[in-house]
């Protein structure tokens, strides 16, 4: 198993770490459905928080290409499913990663495991692994055709009330979202880090009654990234 290294996070992370030791998948899923009794297709995602001059503490996060057979054009944490040869969660969070976005392993300190959550539309049960960006490179697409982006997203951003909402999905589920950076995080995603937020202490106060259904909320987070790109 490899190593967890709390003792070398930076002081802002310390209050998330205290509060991540005893939760549960409950706290951390907008629609709590355990995974089934059977096995399930097992996966990890690298919640890489890191800090930056200019902007102050971020999250790495990825957009899925839009031709993916699974969460096609989401925005989501770099991981994906486990191979036989991964020891351990951090090992396949650290692979995916590396070869999603160029994060470079040695760089990055592993500092808590997460409760396994189930995602139901894929199968997938992902452990979410937090670490810290120690020793930070810059970071892209490695391959087009799985990762159409990749994005550092400040937490005061994502702490934004502004930025904040609900997102419908036509199945009739509402969970949290964020619009920021012109992209739509949602679902799996957008719930995890809503929490995270909320454990942390960085959330601020927002319109939790606002409620978008997702093909509009998607639509405008396009709409504002054109906008951007033609500015």
């Amino acid at each position: 198993m490899t190593h967890l290294q709390p003792e070398r996070a930076p002081a802002w992370l310390d209050p998330l770490l205290r509060r991540v030791g005893g939760v549960d998948a409950a706290t951390l899923s907008h629609h709590r459905i355990p995974p089934p009794p059977e096995e399930g297709r097992r996966a990890a995602v690298l919640v890489l928080f890191g800090e930056d001059a200019v902007h102050g503490p971020d999250v790495l996060l990825v957009e899925r290409a839009s031709t993916l057979r699974d969460h096609a054009g989401q925005v989501a944490f770099p991981g994906g499913g486990s191979d036989p040869e991964d020891p351990d969660a951090v090992a396949t969070a650290l692979r995916e990663a590396e070869e999603e976005t160029g994060v470079e392993p040695g760089g990055v300190v592993p500092l808590a495991v997460l409760p396994e959550l189930f995602i139901p539309p894929s199968g997938f049960v992902v452990t979410p692994v937090i670490a810290y960006w120690e020793r930070p490179v810059a970071v892209h697409a490695v391959d087009s055709g799985e990762t159409a982006a990749v994005v550092r997203v400040p937490l005061t951003a994502l702490a934004d009330p502004a930025t904040r909402l609900r997102v419908r999905h036509p199945s009739g589920t509402t969970g949290p979202a964020f619009a920021v950076a012109g992209l739509l995080v949602w679902g799996f995603t957008g719930a995890l880090l809503s929490a995270l937020l909320d454990l942390g202490g960085w959330a601020r106060p927002w319109d939790n009654t606002r409620v978008d259904d997702l093909s509009a909320a998607w639509s405008a987070a396009r709409a504002s990234r054109q906008e951007v790109a033609g500015s």
